[in-house]
Order: structure tokens, then C-alpha cells, then sequence
């Protein structure tokens, strides 16, 4: 349980998170005439997958026929699930806010014909100019600062509370409307950049009752060289893959993984990118130096030589379920609590498909532009109040039942969470018994968790976050039982057909007792989807 909180703090919106789309929420917010505080459990700006990635946006330019083209291509890719509407605000917003950039001091963000566009490389200084636009919008930051419950008051939204990790003391930020924007979660499978991904935000707001959608959609595994963390999917797309003795294993790593995961069940897998053309191969290296730098320590050339390859879990990072919006502001449902990029559901935009990259950098903008002004207009109907008594919505993790378990127990919870969650085995080739078994591993996870996560400093942090690993675990899987078919990224090994009557977004809530759903909303694709 945190301790008194040293200092409370007051503002109208609190956002909580430090990447791409927590500062967009940020600086927005603050330019609409909204006092904030953004509170970040790593630097802001500098942990996170984004600041390992590149920084390319789904950018189309605003001629019709290449935008239906391009949301007609997502809504096939996945599974019927997107929302052609959605999908043309992000692009319509996502690129009237790159294209402002020059004017901000960011001048490297168009092309000669004035279109918006992001080179190779660009992801450090982008992030850090992104701190620095948020900080001259006038935004106070709170690095090292992970918030760990959300506060309440009659059961109104009344802020957070956290720890500083660098004093260990806790603190309070009393707001009249919070924005939640901690990312996804992988966890903690040694993807690049993930550990900080641990599903915070999700579990905060699922404790005050928000659904999630999607998470059957969250067992993707991206493919790293041997012995190294560099999950670069997208040049996978050029390569061959053989076993040990040479011979081949057919599939492809986004349309038909299957064949890949089985065989890397029974033996080391290697890639080479001989699809690849030759003359594109200058330009392949300039667009993504750190995976070229990784295979330049191992002494290889990817397009020439065979490179043994191991899967990584990125979950709902590569994946795509999370939180539930529930209107055009980004509203969770809860009076004052919104939610930008990654911790949110992307079905809206990609279905059941990977929005990783392209896709996920324009939700970054578009949803932070629309919850940072949405927040700081909810903020101006409720303002913040340090007088109120509050009460903290957090349990597992922070409330034990019992606390005969040593602070540390966080270490042992978490390998049953992963022992259930990474295999490919249990995830990706999924069957209803298999599922089924799972969970009641999860299940016996939780009520040790219920009874003995606790601790106190980074431990304290250590245990929230376990929690909400557990959480996220149990939500996957229970909407994976749900979805009887295989669409997209989700398999079923006993339903491998796609079924059209499922053609729903799936819905989950509840941190105890599970509840599942098919959204009221029904999906509506671009025109002419189904088409080859």
C-alpha cells in the first residue's frame, strides 16, 4: 500500500504516460487553455517502444480514391473489423497535425511538395522534440514517476496517486480529468523496448469498471535475430526461412504465420532476406540502422547469409486490444477518463490486425490530439479539488489480503504469468483446451496475487505491475475463448475457418469475475473489403 503522499499536487488534466501519444494529449490539452501534469514512470520521452522504433506515420494524402484504397486494405487485413469513419479522422487528423510541425520547430517533417513526411532515424529527435513542445505548452512533468491507482470521490474521478522512484515518497495529482496513455503490454518477453509496457493504464481503468475490446488480438510474436531483443518485423516480409538442415518451411510472417510457429516448435529456424532486391538493399539499410547495426555485431549480411532466428511475444504492442473508446473524444465511459494510443483498442483503425508501425504512429497523434482536448474541456466543467476526501480504486498489488509472502513475491507471480502467457504453444497455436488450461493457471495466479502482492519502493512497483500483467493475461484469453474461429491474427486451431456470424468486436470487463460480451457497435469496414 503507498504510503501518506508527500505532496499533492493540483491541475485541471493529468495525463499518464510519456510517449507519442502522452505528449500529443499533453501539449494539446495545454494549448487549449488547461493547466497539466504528465506523469511518466520512465523519462518522458525516452523509454518505451516508440523511442526504438521508427517514427513513419499512415500517411495517405487527402485524395479520395487512395484513402478508400488504403482503409479498404486495413479492413482486409483485418478481418472485417475496422470503422471506415475512424479511420478517416486519424488520417485527415494525423496529417493536418505533421503538417504543422514545421511551424512549431520541428522543420524536418515535409517533403518538397510541402507533404508531411518522417525520414529515416528520426525517432529520438522526435520524441525529444515532443517533451520539449509539451514543456513550452506549458506542461509539468513527472519523470520516474509511475502512477500505480486512480482516486475517487463518490465515486467521481478525482486524480492519481504514485511513487517517485528516485525519492521513494509517494505522491497525489488531484485533476478534474485524466488521460490515460501507458501504452500496450508484452510481458516483460524481452521485446525491444517493452518492459516499461506492462498494461498499467488498462488495469487503472478497468478497476473504475471500462471494458476492453480486442484482446483476443494480442498474440503476435515478432521474429529477433538469436540472442538479441531486435524485433523489427517489417524486412521479415523479404525473406525465406529454413530449418537446420536447409530445407524450407513455407509461410510468411503476416499472412501465414502458422507454419512458422509450428516449426520453430521443433527445431531452430533461420531467415535470409533473398527476396529482397538488390538494388533496394542500400535503401533497406537506411531505413532501419539499428536492426542493421545488431547484424553487423553478429557478422552477417542478412541478404546473403542464413541468420538463426527466435520469436518474441509483443503482444498488445504489435497486437491491437485494449481499452474500449467509447465516442469520438476518446472517452472510456467513465465521467473524466480518457485514453490515447497504444492502451486503447485499435480495432477502430486495423481490426484484427497488427497496427504496429505506420498505423499506431497515427493513432498516437490523432487519439492524444482528441483526449488532451477533450480532457482539458471536461476539466473546465470540473475543476480539480485537493479538499476532497479520495479513495484509491487500486487493489491486487497494492491491498493484500494477507501479507505473509516477502515484498519480492512479485518475481515468482510473474513466471507463472509468463509461463502461461509467452509459449507459442499456448498463444499463438490456441485451442479451447489449451486456452481453458491456461486460465486456470492464470486463475490460481490471482488468487496468490489477491492474497500476497505487495511491497513497498520498486517493489511496490514491481507488484502493480504484476498485477496488471495478470490482468491482461486473463483478459486475452478469455476473449480468445470467446472468438470460436480464426480472423486475422487470432488462431484457432480447432476453428481454423473464419466464421462471417462473428464477424463483432469482443468485449471483456472486470478485474475478479470476467464478463463477456459482443459490442452493441457493429463494425463498419470500408465499402468493398471482401473484395480480392
Amino acid at each position: 500500500m503507498l504510503d501518506r503522499p508527500s505532496r499533492i499536487l493540483s491541475t485541471d488534466v493529468l495525463v499518464v504516460g510519456g510517449g507519442p501519444a502522452a505528449t500529443w494529449a499533453a501539449a494539446t490539452a495545454a494549448r487549449s487553455g488547461a493547466r497539466v501534469v504528465l506523469a511518466d514512470k520512465g523519462y518522458c520521452g525516452a523509454s518505451g517502444v516508440a523511442a526504438t522504433a521508427g517514427v513513419g506515420h499512415w500517411l495517405v494524402p487527402p485524395e479520395a480514391a487512395l484513402r478508400e484504397d488504403a482503409m479498404r486494405a486495413r479492413a482486409r487485413a483485418g478481418g472485417g473489423l475496422t470503422d471506415r469513419g475512424w479511420q478517416l479522422r486519424v488520417l485527415d487528423e494525423t496529417w493536418q497535425r505533421l503538417s504543422e510541425l514545421p511551424a512549431l520547430g520541428y522543420p524536418k517533417s515535409l517533403d518538397d511538395r510541402r507533404r508531411p513526411v518522417f525520414r529515416v532515424g528520426q525517432a529520438p529527435e522526435y520524441l525529444k522534440f515532443m517533451r520539449g513542445y509539451a514543456q513550452r505548452a506549458g506542461v509539468g512533468i513527472l519523470d520516474h514517476s509511475p502512477v500505480l491507482e486512480l482516486l475517487t470521490h463518490d465515486g467521481e474521478l478525482k486524480g492519481a496517486r504514485g511513487l517517485e522512484l528516485n525519492s521513494g515518497a509517494s505522491y497525489e495529482v488531484r485533476a478534474g480529468a485524466v488521460v490515460l496513455a501507458t501504452g500496450g503490454c508484452t510481458w516483460k518477453s524481452k521485446s525491444l523496448g517493452g518492459n516499461v509496457n506492462t498494461g498499467d493504464g488498462q488495469l487503472l481503468a478497468a478497476e473504475l469498471g471500462v471494458a476492453l475490446s480486442g484482446m483476443e488480438f494480442s498474440g503476435f510474436y515478432g521474429i529477433v535475430p538469436k540472442g538479441t531483443t531486435m524485433d523489427k518485423n517489417g524486412y521479415y516480409g523479404f525473406a525465406s526461412f529454413t530449418r537446420e538442415d536447409g530445407s524450407p518451411v513455407e509461410g510468411n510472417m503476416f499472412v501465414s504465420r502458422v507454419p512458422l510457429l509450428r516449426a520453430s516448435l521443433e527445431g531452430q529456424l533461420y531467415a535470409r532476406f533473398d527476396r529482397a532486391p538488390r538494388e533496394q538493399w542500400p535503401t533497406m539499410r537506411a531505413a532501419m540502422p539499428n536492426f542493421f547495426m545488431v547484424m553487423e555485431k553478429l557478422r552477417c549480411d542478412p541478404f546473403t547469409e542464413r541468420f538463426a532466428i527466435d520469436f518474441v511475444l509483443e503482444g498488445t504492442v504489435r497486437g491491437t486490444g485494449g481499452l474500449r473508446l467509447v465516442d469520438a473524444t476518446c472517452s472510456t465511459g467513465v465521467p473524466g477518463l480518457y485514453a490515447a494510443g497504444d492502451v486503447a483498442s485499435r480495432e477502430l483503425l486495423v481490426g484484427g490486425a497488427t497496427g504496429a508501425g505506420a498505423p499506431n504512429a497515427a493513432w498516437a497523434v490523432s487519439s492524444g490530439v482528441w483526449a488532451g482536448r477533450a480532457a482539458a474541456e471536461y476539466a473546465r466543467r470540473h475543476p480539480s479539488d485537493v479538499s476532497a476526501t479520495v479513495a484509491g480504486s487500486g487493489r491486487v498489488g497494492l491491498r493484500p489480503t494477507a501479507k505473509s509472502a516477502e515484498p519480492s513475491a512479485w518475481r515468482e507471480l510473474l513466471r507463472a504469468i509468463q509461463a502461461e502467457i509467452l509459449p507459442i504453444e499456448k498463444n499463438a497455436l490456441r485451442t479451447h483446451d489449451g486456452l481453458s488450461r491456461a486460465l486456470v493457471g492464470l486463475e490460481s495466479a490471482l488468487s496468490d496475487a489477491r492474497a500476497h502482492l505487495h511491497g513497498t519502493g520498486r517493489d511496490l512497483v514491481r507488484a502493480r505491475e504484476t498485477a496488471a500483467m495478470l490482468a491482461m493475461a486473463r483478459w486475452a484469453y478469455a476473449s480468445a475463448l470467446a472468438r470460436n474461429e480464426s480472423r486475422a491474427m487470432h488462431t484457432r486451431l480447432d476453428f481454423p475457418a473464419t466464421d462471417p456470424e462473428q464477424q463483432h468486436r469482443i468485449l471483456c470487463r472486470g478485474t475478479e469475475q470476467i464478463e463477456i460480451s459482443v459490442d452493441p457497435r457493429s463494425p463498419v469496414p470500408a465499402e468493398g473489403w471482401l473484395a480480392a
